[in-house]
């Protein structure tokens, strides 16, 4: 480019012109706060309705014996159909009792299996294992 303000025509001018740089970057950045959605912080909290308590639900623990067998609130279970007629009773109560599954280090993995995939069927809702920093070691 040639700078014509001079008297002197073949002095080329060295300066880099950055006002359609700063045009170009002001429209994205207008473009990119219209087009980005609000954020909303909502948390979920399941309230009581009236007439119902608010108290937590019961909580029932299932251990697993390393040898297999099944105990339902220390009341050891003659085997799996003992174990799923007492989710089915738990799958029918509002609100449904947390379950507890804790299983020995030593326990065999399709027994474990069974067991949650029998509370899966029955539609058990709340379930989760405890003491298992035991498998940390």
């Amino acid at each position: 480019m040639k700078n014509n303000s001079r008297g002197d025509g073949n002095q080329e001018m060295s300066e880099v012109n950055t006002t359609p740089l700063i045009d170009v970057m002001l429209v994205l950045l207008v473009m990119m706060i219209v087009t980005l959605p609000a954020q909303t912080h909502l948390i979920k909290m399941n309230l009581p309705r009236d007439g119902q308590s608010a108290l937590p639900p019961p909580t029932i623990y299932i251990d697993i014996d390393p040898d297999g067998t099944i105990v339902w609130d220390s009341v050891p279970l003659s085997g799996i159909g003992a174990l799923e007629a007492r989710l089915n009773e738990e799958a029918a109560k509002n609100p449904q009792a947390q379950i507890q599954l804790r299983p020995s280090a030593l326990a065999k993995y399709d027994v474990v299996a069974n067991v949650m995939a029998s509370a899966q069927r029955h539609d058990i809702r709340r379930m989760g294992f405890t003491n298992i920093a035991e498998y940390g070691n």
